[in-house]
């Protein structure tokens, strides 16, 4: 539980992992006390788009950077409409924020939305406890939340863990929406928003795409009662083992051979769609500088991650599965966790990464135009 005051800049913090150590600092944001599963992001930038990414839900972010909040907080920025992040944890704020678009500081925002942080402390250190030990629970408590911290450490082992948690519904837009195509309207897709980021549908609009976003728990008559040239899935929080729900949705749509197209957790409702199973990784991927390799061009891309999960695929051959052959497509070179899978004999692929890199680079934008390719060849 959350107890939202102002002041927090003074108050004192202490953040306590589930393995017992410990972390003293100053409270940032909102002043009480919050549980997540501890994570850390290697973004240099973009932290407003990281916070409101849905599928940060349930977690506490530690930032690799050092110096946050340096341009503040804009309208314009978000990737929804609020903050999902559990909690928030940073080394070294900023006293003043300078940007032309800045309405507020960082501070002010997580305060005014209730999102517990604390700042002052060795993020270097935290992260590499987190990259030898592996994302654990954490809590974070400041002010009158703080008590002795054997207390403390029984709370945040009492906290829900992140393997078995079904997320999705808790996020996902609760009504059906429309965005519109910029230009002519080239395309119909249906999005299932397990945890959709705002410049997904964005950049399909971009593309000509009349976008029908959907929530977690559209029906496949939902789905084709929009007459969509395609069917979009997202990114998303939670362990995708507890998604039976959006996996037979997937199955229907490649029984039906409609080009379909999945991020993130779309890609690990592919990957168990097609048979493969799912797991855990140690510590995951988060943060806009990650290396993934196109094997079916060979070019090396930087791309913009969030997954604490991946597909169980091999890398080594090609698969058969009920919907025919399926493969591999890109694979991460710091650790070769598969990171995209591609059907051969019918219009269906994903990726684990983000493609509308919101923040990021823009090396894999080009996913959007092959979705596009897609639906112009089924089309024909």
């Amino acid at each position: 539980m959350t107890i939202s005051t102002r002041g927090a800049g003074k108050a004192p913090a202490v953040l306590v992992l589930e393995d017992g150590r410990s972390f003293r600092g100053r409270a940032y944001g909102a002043v009480g006390e919050t549980f997540g599963e501890a994570v850390f992001s290697t973004g240099m930038t973009g932290y407003q788009e990281t916070l409101t990414d849905p599928s940060y839900h349930r977690q506490v972010v530690v930032m690799t950077a050092p110096h946050v909040g340096n341009t503040g907080v804009n309208d314009e920025d978000p990737e929804s409409k609020r903050i999902w992040v559990s909690g928030y944890v940073v080394r070294d704020p900023a006293r003043v924020p300078s940007n032309w678009r800045s309405r507020r500081s960082l501070d002010e925002e997580l305060a005014s939305q209730g999102v517990v942080g604390i700042s002052g402390i060795d993020t270097r250190a935290l992260t590499r406890h987190l990259r030898e030990r592996g994302a654990m629970r954490v809590g974070i408590f400041s002010g009158n939340a703080i008590q002795d911290e054997g207390m403390l450490l029984a709370k945040v082992r009492q906290a829900p863990e992140m393997t078995g948690a079904d997320l999705a519904a808790e996020v996902a837009t609760k009504e059906a929406y429309v965005v519109p195509a910029v230009g002519t309207k080239k395309f119909t897709v249906a999005a299932i928003d397990l945890g959709i980021k705002g410049m997904t549908p964005h950049r399909m609009a971009e593309r000509g795409i009349e976008v029908h976003v959907l929530p977690a728990t559209a029906t496949l008559d939902d789905v084709y009662a929009v007459e969509p040239d395609g069917v979009f899935f997202s990114n998303g929080p939670g362990d995708p083992s507890t998604a039976d729900h959006p996996v037979a949705l997937m199955k229907g749509v490649l029984e039906r051979k409609t080009p379909l197209f999945g991020i993130c957790f779309g890609n690990q409702i592919l990957g168990r769609s097609l048979g493969f199973g799912t797991y855990k990784l140690k510590y995951g991927h988060r943060g806009i500088n990650q290396p993934v390799q196109d094997r079916t061009t060979g070019k090396v891309e930087v791309t913009a991650h969030n997954h604490g999960f991946a597909v169980d695929a091999p890398l080594d051959k090609v698969s058969d599965t009920e919907f025919g052959r399926a493969e591999v497509s890109h694979v991460c070179l710091n650790d070769q966790v598969v990171e995209g899978l591609q059907l051969l004999d019918q219009p269906a692929f994903s990726v684990q990464y983000h493609p509308e890199a919101a923040a990021g680079p823009h090396d894999a934008a080009y996913l959007f135009d092959r979705f596009v390719s897609l639906m112009e060849g089924q089309r024909a």
